[in-house]
């Protein structure tokens, strides 16, 4: 008998391999895709705007990498005691000015410069709705907690977000053609916007989604959304707050992920990574015994193997840990 409702994921025609540099853009729950990779150490970088929500922010923020735009102060605002932008997560936000947009506009040249290199793109899209300033129009990726009555609130049209990012693709491709992209769409319910209309978000985004798929051959869709909601189906798979899923429904989805888009000769390496990786954050009860020595002396021959055999794996974290033995 079954007890899941069963999904075909087949796998990507060329698979994620190590030596691939992946980017990766979106909501939430992008960064759990995103600290799995970076964890099992493939290159990555990982939402150079912090976390964005909606298609016209995906696609605002591509573009300017692209570009690459440089912000000014006329784009930060004060609010909260902070220099803020509109375009970016809280945590590029900060009391000294120079040094809010230093930050961003680091981030913004370190994404221009991979990018142009990136074997792949990687976006999540988490909402339908965008938000706009009141005060002359303009699409907001972050509000920072400012006061509604500051933001117009829409809900935008499947043709709205087709249009985002189809004009984002082409820049894309134009400036890295080996670029390849994978759409998901985040399976966390934005139930503050209310269930019917968190639903009627979430069907906008497939939908534009799927059509952007079948229009270029280089763009491809994980099922991320449905196989927590049509597979797993339960509440017991969500956190505390019934939003966003938990632990194990997270694991899940990753190794449905890993079975799905990452090349298989990749896969018993990665598993060696994960143990070194957990090793390093093993916390001992007594650190200065011999036997935590001997732990971390086993770890860090096990680590310099590992990096001798593949020269391209970032393992300088988990020598240095392992070193102090």
């Amino acid at each position: 008998m079954e007890f899941q409702l069963p999904i075909s994921l087949g796998s990507l025609p060329q698979p994620i391999r190590y030596g691939d540099k992946i980017l990766l853009m979106g909501s939430c729950f992008t960064e759990h895709i995103g600290e799995a990779l970076r964890d099992w150490k493939f290159d990555t970088l990982q939402n150079p705007n912090g976390i964005l929500f909606d298609a016209s922010s995906v696609a605002s923020g591509l573009v300017s990498y692209i570009q690459p735009r440089v912000y000014t102060a006329e784009d930060l605002v004060f609010l909260h005691e902070l220099w803020q932008s509109w375009q970016h997560h809280s945590v590029f936000s900060g009391m000294d000015q120079e040094a809010v947009l230093a930050g961003i506009n680091a981030s913004q040249q370190r994404a221009h410069v991979f990018l142009r290199e990136a074997d792949w793109l990687i976006i999540t899209l988490g909402s339908a709705f965008s938000y706009r300033l009141v005060d002359g129009g303009a699409a907001v990726a972050n509000c920072h907690r400012a006061p509604g009555k500051a933001f117009v609130k829409h809900l935008m049209t499947i043709e709205e977000i087709q249009t985002a990012l189809d004009g984002c693709l082409y820049q894309l491709f134009y400036f890295n053609p080996k670029l390849k992209i994978l759409f998901t769409v985040s399976p966390v319910r934005h139930i503050r916007d209310g269930v019917v209309e968190n639903n009627r978000s979430k069907a906008r985004l497939l939908e534009s989604v799927h059509h952007l798929t079948g229009k270029f051959d280089r763009l491809y869709y994980f099922p991320a959304y449905e196989l927590v909601i049509d597979v797993l189906r339960d509440y017991r798979f969500y956190d505390i707050d019934m939003v966003h899923p938990n632990y194990p429904a997270t694991q899940f989805v990753l190794e449905k992920f890993t079975e799905y888009g990452i090349e298989a000769a990749a896969r018993p390496l990665m598993e060696e990574i994960r143990k070194l990786v957990t090793a390093r954050r093993h916390r001992p009860l007594h650190p200065g015994t011999e036997a935590h020595r001997q732990f971390l002396r086993a770890h860090y021959e096990k680590t310099l193997l590992l990096s001798m055999q593949y020269p391209f794996l970032d393992l300088s974290q988990e020598l240095a840990y392992f070193s102090e033995a």
